[in-house]
């Protein structure tokens, strides 16, 4: 039997509907984590009296967290999800991130805004399958648009969440929390009463299998399809590159070039622009001119490319300059999505995102570490070691690394998709 790509109930206006809805989740889900990227490292330094190296060391302690709670949760997510279907994995994650929020809102010590991280790690699944949802609901020769309508809605939440973020800050410290709140709510809301199930009974895993729902289980399909171990390969040095971002930046833009949270705002929203005019007028166009793979390669250098100027500028306006060459990084995740969902059958494309969601867990764990580490350590020997963007050029080094495996692994299939067992 062969795969059937899309649910035949999910059709015309109701399919865009499905879209649609799964476009508003991505953008309310990355625009209430874009809120909180400028005013968390400052509401720790708040906590810690204001000591910039010790807010780093708490910022990787939570980051870690976070990871090792997505490591072993998100596997079991991804499984439910070919289980039971997207909607009850996508309600229960967005659930989560608002109890995330609401802890952050109220914690009166550092302590309750770890237990905030604990719970959402544990839920943090609504991005991952959305993105099996969209698999769910398009051809595979449209995937890659579809994967690039969810890097358009990671544009949209990190071009106005950062600048909501500082604005709200103005007026109290703990107000861009309660607003992530309310967006998840909303969101929550919305998708209880408006969004339908992708993934019919009939094409949904038997059973659930504790033996796949385990990290080492999850990963286990990652090799057992040929080729999808290398691109998963590609995938966690990328977002072990990318983990600098959440990491250090507000701490390194606000050390080096003395950017308060509504300048860090502003520039995260022109980054944001800049990914949402990629993914709009640039996604599509490269992978029909150069396929997958090559949309793929285009993005891994231009981030190789972004970070080497963003590690070395030695002024604000240097660094802008390297905004429109890093939005073409956007091109990434919709050519390495693309390839990887040709490899597995409709019920495992949950399983799928749940071992990328494990290996991008496996990242955020050993990410903040091998980033704010050296970032204190440069900041405290300012004197004998002026290299703040030390933590970038790390990142850099891997981007290029993916790169290479990449260009060697990166290979269209040439044999229809595999059939579901």
């Amino acid at each position: 039997m062969t795969e059937q790509t899309t649910d035949s109930r999910i059709t015309g206006t109701k399919r865009q509907a499905a879209l649609g809805f799964i476009f508003v989740t991505a953008i309310l889900d990355v625009t209430s984590l874009g809120v909180m990227i400028p005013v968390l490292p400052n509401l720790v330094k708040s906590f810690g009296g204001g000591d910039t190296a010790a807010a780093a060391d708490w910022v990787v302690l939570f980051a870690t967290t976070w990871g090792v709670m997505q490591f072993f949760c998100s596997p079991i997510l991804g499984l439910m999800s070919d289980r039971f279907g997207r909607r009850p994995v996508i309600l229960t994650s967005i659930f989560g991130l608002g109890v995330d929020f609401l802890f952050m809102a109220f914690a009166p010590s550092l302590w309750w805004l770890f237990v905030g991280r604990i719970f959402n790690g544990m839920t943090a699944a609504s991005f991952s399958t959305a993105s099996a949802y969209v698999a769910d609901v398009t051809t595979p020769e449209n995937r890659a648009k579809g994967f690039g309508l969810m890097g358009a809605a990671f544009g949209v939440g990190f071009t106005f969440g950062p600048m909501l973020g500082g604005f709200l800050w103005q007026f109290d410290h703990r107000l861009p929390f309660l607003a992530c709140a309310g967006l998840a709510l909303c969101n929550w809301l919305y998708g209880f009463f408006v969004l339908p199930e992708s993934l019919p009974p009939e094409r949904r895993q038997t059973r659930f299998d504790w033996k796949k729902a385990n990290p080492l289980g999850s990963l286990r399909l990652l090799r057992d399809h040929p080729g999808l171990l290398g691109l998963a390969g590609v995938g966690f040095l990328f977002q072990l590159a990318h983990n600098v971002l959440p990491s250090v930046f507000v701490l390194y833009m606000g050390y080096r070039y003395g950017w308060g949270p509504n300048t860090v705002g502003a520039t995260l929203m022109g980054s944001g622009v800049a990914s949402i005019l990629v993914q709009a007028l640039v996604v599509g166009r490269v992978v029909k001119a150069v396929g997958e793979r090559g949309t793929l390669l285009i993005g891994l250098f231009s981030g190789f490319a972004g970070f080497m100027i963003y590690a070395l500028a030695p002024t604000g306006l240097i660094y802008l300059c390297g905004l429109p060459i890093f939005a073409l990084s956007g091109l990434i995740q919709p050519g390495l999505m693309g390839l990887m969902s040709r490899r597995v059958a409709p019920n495992e494309q949950g399983q799928l995102q749940g071992a990328n969601s494990a290996m991008m867990g496996i990242s955020s764990i050993l990410g903040p570490a091998l980033y704010l580490v050296p970032f204190a350590f440069a900041v405290r020997h300012d004197a004998t070691l002026h290299m703040p963007g030390l933590p970038i050029l790390i990142a850099a080094a891997l981007m290029l690394a993916s790169t290479s495996l990449a260009w060697a692994v990166a290979r269209p299939l040439p044999t229809p998709e595999p059939q579901a067992a």
